[in-house]
């Protein structure tokens, strides 16, 4: 009799690395999460493009690529309509506004159409990408776990899940004493403790997830105004003063962007330093209520930056490849489209 194979636990499908991958993502979204009442679109996505619309992405295979669709040209492979496919399709039209598909914009943007979502963990960042980012965090778990041990506290807590598990103690009466502790240190009450820890690191990782994508996107930024900057010292561009126009409008609003959202950064770092020189629940509030202002033009800002420099990535992979004429194309095709609006976003963000 043959053996039925039995998965390990700690191996992922492609499917479940997938799944991942579009609830860790900027530009993606699975409609399955949505209470949508057609079958045929809970099977596809929306997508955020390289000129930042919003296209509904109906299949996606390796040989066929990618089939998307504006949300409008719907009606065109559902021909059967009907009450179900109108109000599906008056729910996704109003995505075509959402900057960006991050789970933290998502989340705002359920909560201001009033649609409630079943599945909350499809709202939530994957277990990996918390893990990857659990080095970041221990920059928000240490000051609170300091505040309420004092400076010779030994902890290797790295998720705020985590900090309740310091509370267990094989005697009852001890480990409430350490939550009372908890409590009495934050000013809160002592039934709140879960509560105020969800939302303590649930900010924090939006903190932290965001910070990691600029990371990583300032340093691509900086090689692509390099990258222009010789497209810019070519003989071609030199004699033509309208694309020498062009380019240097991208390099000062890539420039501007930059340098405004990295402030941001460093102004939410002051705000965090300053909330834990004296940590409560009611400050907390205060500074969770700062960053969630700032999470939908943050994520738009920021999907729109990594869209454009992961396809100039991709297409020029090697910095010597393709004459002045490509770059010039790519850049008007792929990079200044969009451009005006990531810009305004971020004003928009940096005023409130």
């Amino acid at each position: 009799m043959a053996e039925t194979a039995v998965q390990n636990p700690l191996e992922r499908t492609p499917e479940q690395e997938e799944a991942d991958f579009v609830k860790d993502s900027l530009h993606l979204l699975g409609m399955e999460i949505l209470p949508l009442q057609m079958p045929g679109l809970k099977r596809a996505r929306l997508v955020k493009n390289n000129q930042l619309e919003t296209m509904v992405e109906l299949f996606k295979d390796e040989d066929a690529g990618s089939g998307q669709i504006l949300t409008e040209e719907l009606p065109g492979f559902f021909p059967e309509g009907g009450p179900a496919f109108n109000a599906d399709l008056r729910l996704l039209k109003k995505f075509d506004l959402v900057p960006s598909f991050d789970v933290y914009s998502i989340r705002i943007a359920l909560r201001e159409m009033n649609i409630a979502v079943e599945n909350q963990e499809a709202l939530k960042l994957s277990d990996s990408k918390r893990a990857e980012l659990t080095e970041r965090m221990k920059a928000f778990t240490h000051p609170l776990i300091m505040h309420i041990y004092g400076a010779d506290a030994e902890t290797d807590v790295g998720d705020v899940s985590d900090i309740l598990g310091m509370f267990k103690d094989p005697d009852p009466k001890v480990a409430l004493q350490k939550l009372r502790l908890m409590a009495d240190s934050l000013n809160v009450e002592l039934m709140d403790i879960p509560k105020f820890l969800e939302d303590y690191g649930d900010i924090f990782l939006s903190l932290a997830y965001f910070r990691a994508i600029l990371d990583k996107t300032v340093p691509i930024i900086d090689e692509f105004l390099e990258w222009l900057k010789d497209l810019r010292g070519t003989f071609v561009v030199k004699q033509d003063r309208a694309q020498e126009a062009m380019l240097k409008k991208i390099d000062t609003d890539l420039t501007d962007i930059t340098t405004s959202i990295t402030g941001r950064f460093e102004s939410f770092d002051r705000k965090t330093n300053d909330f834990w020189t004296d940590i409560s629940a009611e400050r907390f509030h205060e500074v969770r209520e700062l960053i969630t202002a700032h999470h939908t033009t943050v994520g738009g800002v920021l999907c729109g930056l990594t869209l454009k420099m992961e396809l100039w990535k991709r297409k020029f992979k090697n910095p010597t490849v393709g004459g002045p004429q490509q770059r010039l194309e790519f850049t008007r095709g792929e990079v200044l489209p969009g451009l005006d609006w990531i810009k305004e976003l971020e004003k928009r963000g940096a005023a409130t």
